[in-house]
């Protein structure tokens, strides 16, 4: 059975999820401070952690640097009443795999989770992409703490939003991201804006890599689901 940790501390909340997650199939421990889930961490590490990011004696983005320190890459999930880029580009960098704003529906919580799962391969204990500080894919290299680009060795200006974009599609190489996620990611929900956003972002990066929509080597359009980065991403 998967092995999930809680930590937050709200109880409500806690009460909430527990007995979801349980019936979803999953065996669920919880924790109401950093320091109590760095603990029940350390008696056996589960298979993923939900962690609030405002919690008493440690706060969670405090846990996950700890758990990065320490060589633990079990996969993150951070919760937070913050919904700005700057926070969850902050959590993403420190090593978290995903970021969801409070409040949320439970079930989106179910699905980011069982997406993580499915993408860790049976849960197996590796360095997570999101701990990369630089992402490469052929001669393309994004610095994702300078938010630097170069392509064929030469930098590139880009908007921070295309670069945002396509850092998250980068680190989900290979999976199908949705406008509407890409836009909860990267410009988050409280950005009173339309899909059409991100169409625009893609164009620019298409235009500065000479990326042909018709035959992609980085940026693949699913027509009627969204974007795809089918290049071959290695990570330093």
């Amino acid at each position: 059975m998967v092995k999930l940790l809680v930590a937050d501390d709200e109880v409500d909340l806690i009460a909430e999820l527990k007995p979801l997650l349980e019936r979803v199939g999953y065996e669920v421990i919880t924790a109401n401070n950093g320091e109590d889930a760095l603990a029940k961490i350390s008696e056996g590490t589960p298979d993923l952690i939900v962690l609030d990011v405002i919690m008493p004696k440690l706060n969670g983005r405090e846990v996950l640097r700890r758990l990065r320190q320490a060589d633990n890459w079990t996969p993150v999930i951070l919760l937070t009443h913050v919904g700005n880029t700057a926070e969850r580009t902050l959590g993403l960098q420190e090593g978290a795999d995903d970021y969801l704003n409070k409040p949320f529906d439970a079930l989106e919580l179910v699905a980011r989770i069982q997406a993580i799962l499915r993408r860790t391969n049976n849960h197996a204990q590796q360095p997570s992409p999101q701990s990369y500080k630089l992402l490469i894919c052929a001669d393309f290299v994004l610095e994702r703490q300078t938010r630097h680009v170069k392509f064929k060795g030469s930098p590139l200006i880009l908007s921070a939003r295309a670069v945002s974009v396509m850092e998250f599609l980068m680190l989900n190489a290979g999976i199908i991201i949705a406008r509407d996620e890409l836009l909860n990611q990267v410009w988050g929900w409280a950005y009173p804006i339309e899909t059409r956003a991100v169409d625009i972002r893609i164009a620019e990066l298409r235009k500065a890599l000479n990326d042909d929509a018709n035959q992609p080597r980085f940026i693949e359009t699913v027509i009627g689901q969204g974007y795809r980065f089918i290049g071959n991403v290695e990570g330093r």
